[in-house]
């Protein structure tokens, strides 16, 4: 069992036989009453994310989660094949265990895979990946990199929001947590 003293980020407990892993932790306390702790958890399978308080003497079920490094090979439809880099085994999730991954997903992305009971659940991605511009509207003279910004389309499929000095082919990092862009790739 982990208490409330040994939960950090990151951490995957089972709760409610639920796989959660710890994405904010906060220790509250109000005056007289009892410390509490504020946390909010990710559901691992479907990417779902909640916040829940508990009391500061709660014991919590740890979950064991493997993380294995894996490439994105390809898709088939709602399967979507990664190779491990250990042992050459071929894992697939469906498009309900991706969630919103699918969107960040192209031929050779490393990332990580989580298992959990032997069975792969979701990936975690990294925190920013590199795409290229498919479609946007033309750059306009006299465009900086603070005066605006318009749709693009990237080679995922991705409908992000870029400075208007970005064009066709170009190749832009976008934070995978919140599907913004960064900068512009070298």
């Amino acid at each position: 069992m982990i208490s409330v003293s040994d939960l950090k980020k990151g951490i995957a407990i089972e709760l409610d036989g639920t796989i959660y892993q710890i994405t904010e932790y906060q220790h509250i306390k109000v005056g007289r009453g009892s410390a509490q702790v504020r946390l909010k958890l990710r559901d691992i399978k479907s990417s779902n994310t909640t916040e829940r308080s508990f009391q500061a003497n709660y014991k919590f079920q740890p979950a064991f989660v493997e993380r294995r490094s894996v490439q994105y090979l390809y898709n088939d439809a709602d399967l979507y094949f990664f190779m491990d880099n250990e042992n050459y085994e071929q894992l697939t999730l469906t498009v309900e265990q991706l969630n919103e991954a699918i969107s960040y997903l192209k031929e050779g992305l490393s990332l990580e895979v989580l298992i959990c009971n032997g069975e792969a659940i979701n990936v975690d991605l990294p925190i920013s990946i590199e795409l290229q511009v498919t479609e946007t509207d033309p750059g306009f003279k006299g465009n900086t990199a603070t005066g605006g910004s318009k749709p693009a389309k990237l080679e995922t499929g991705l409908a992000i929001q870029v400075p208007l000095f970005i064009d066709i082919g170009d190749k832009i990092k976008v934070d995978t947590r919140n599907g913004e862009y960064l900068e512009k790739a070298n």
